[in-house]
């Protein structure tokens, strides 16, 4: 009976803490940035580059490229930066970067200004995910019951990725297409975004006073600087220690890990494009294409997920990978209407199958032992796809014609569906 009532008055509290001011404030910053990214990256930029500027589509492949390389690259220091200075001041400054990056592109044409705002833009979001899960984890209790926080913050930030494209679309085909305004109400986002995150916490939760910690910092500045980067290196040293001797799987799974995120980099410069200048769909259509392709996979995720759990991954991906191919080529080959709206909500479905049975097959290769270690590792080189697919789509957009990134993309899911079918078939012949 003690143990019940102490769980529901956890509980009670952590609801309360959800309902706190600090927690609607960063529930709102995550929505407001991922709008932000989604109509900037999804809807404007890639049109904007190409029809307005009359730049390729490699350098659009290249700005896209280091936008990603910006966001992850610096989650690391942004996490451990926020830890000393507060949320206020860590989510502030940065968040200061996005309106510097926004008004960058507003006001520049040069694609070196373009590629290093994109890059800045990466930098100011990254302390986003590392801050949120730290004030997740903050509000949870003493049993660290978090899933309710981070559930709330992912549904802030899906709600956020999916209206950003959505009324952007809406407020280009209200203002003809007009790139000034739709620029000035994301630079106003972003200045709000500022506001709100100056609402945050400015000292940590640790309790260790904000101005100490400054001094501390600054009076030790240059050998704190030197000792994190030598222990970054042996971090660097210790972590691949650990994976080469623990990780005991095919040589297959690294080209996977790589492909399977390398599909999406191909396709995310280009769709935008593809969807409005050779289909010739309206902002607006472009939307329900978006809802019809995006609401269709979030639908069909959790039904999928608990499949996945019942009859194992390999089914899913087999049919999942096949799918994804066939309706990836087809999209790219058929102009009516109805049918296009046909093949993006089998892709949706598809990438239902794929996305739970993926992460599911990929969590039993990661040892018990060093899971921190191989998780980073894995990571690492899936992500390295969303650096290296937008350069090489719009290289191809370019060169070989504007399907060119869309067959290629098949063929790389008919050749995630061979490894895979190769990797199964190890593991049965090794489970023998």
């Amino acid at each position: 009976m003690t143990q019940g009532m102490q769980h529901n008055e956890e509980v009670k509290v952590v609801r309360r803490r959800l309902r706190s001011p600090f927690f609607i404030e960063l529930m709102l910053i995550i929505f407001l940035v991922e709008f932000l990214k989604g109509s900037l990256l999804v809807t404007l930029l890639p049109v904007y580059m190409k029809n307005s500027l009359g730049l390729t589509a490699w350098s659009i492949g290249i700005a896209f490229s280091l936008q990603y390389v910006g966001d992850n690259l610096f989650r690391s220091p942004a996490g451990w930066i926020s830890e000393r200075l507060g949320f206020r001041k860590t989510m502030s400054g940065a968040l200061l970067l996005t309106v510097i990056a926004v008004t960058i592109i507003a006001f520049t044409s040069a694609p070196i200004w373009l590629a290093i705002a994109c890059l800045i833009l990466g930098i100011g979001t990254s302390p986003l995910w590392p801050c949120a899960m730290t004030g997740a984890t903050e509000i949870s209790g003493p049993n660290n019951s978090n899933g309710t926080a981070i559930g709330a913050l992912e549904m802030a930030s899906l709600a956020g990725i999916g209206a950003g494209p959505l009324i952007m679309n809406f407020l280009m085909q209200r203002t003809g297409s007009n790139y000034h305004t739709a620029f000035l109400s994301l630079i106003g986002c972003g200045v709000v975004l500022v506001l709100v995150a100056l609402l945050l916490p400015g000292r940590n939760k640790n309790g260790i006073p904000q101005m100490l910690e400054e001094k501390i910092v600054h009076r030790n500045a240059l050998a704190f600087v030197a000792s994190k980067i030598l222990k970054l290196v042996n971090s660097v040293k210790k972590t691949l220690h650990e994976v080469k001797h623990t990780l005991k799987v095919s040589w297959l799974v690294y080209p996977a890990l790589f492909m399977q995120s390398f599909v999406i980099g191909l396709m995310t410069p280009v769709i935008t494009l593809y969807v409005q200048n050779d289909l010739h769909f309206s902002p607006n259509m472009y939307s329900i294409l978006l809802i019809a392709g995006g609401g269709i996979t979030v639908v069909a995720l959790i039904p999928c997920g608990k499949l996945v759990d019942r009859f194992g991954t390999a089914p899913f991906l087999h049919t999942g990978f096949i799918l994804a191919a066939i309706s990836i080529a087809i999209f790219s080959m058929v102009k009516s209407m109805s049918l296009v709206f046909v093949f993006v909500a089998l892709i949706g479905i598809s990438y239902a199958f794929i996305l739970p049975a993926w992460n599911t097959f990929i969590s039993h290769l990661v040892p018990k032992g060093e899971r921190g270690a191989v998780w980073g590792f894995f990571l690492t080189l899936q992500g390295s796809g969303m650096v290296v697919g937008p350069i090489v789509s719009g290289g191809m957009w370019d060169v070989m014609g504007h399907a060119a990134p869309f067959i290629t993309s098949s063929v790389v899911m008919s050749l995630l569906f061979i490894t895979h079918l190769l990797l199964t078939r190890k593991s049965a012949n090794g489970a023998h």
